[in-house]
């Protein structure tokens, strides 16, 4: 996925995150996690947190497996990358 030639919205979280299993999303020192599987929040809850002041997909985004890591944060890549 290219953000500079592609722009997700509100209304393309239920499908972009449809396979996903675990959602982290980090705002500062802030991370936020959702459990996709056992406790899906509404696609409103996640926008919320996932989408920026443009109303898109905040940056970075990155996928590995079924979890997605939204935002920049080093404790959150340090866990997830080792």
């Amino acid at each position: 996925m290219n953000a500079t030639k592609e722009r997700f919205g509100q209304k393309d979280l239920k499908e972009l995150f449809k396979d996903a299993s675990k959602v982290l999303v980090a705002k500062g020192k802030k991370i936020e996690s959702f459990d996709m599987v056992k406790d899906p929040p509404s696609m409103a809850t996640l926008g919320k947190v996932a989408l920026g002041p443009t109303g898109n997909l905040r940056a970075p985004t990155i996928r590995t497996g079924k979890t997605w890591l939204i935002g920049f944060n080093t404790e959150m890549f340090g866990e997830t990358f080792g």
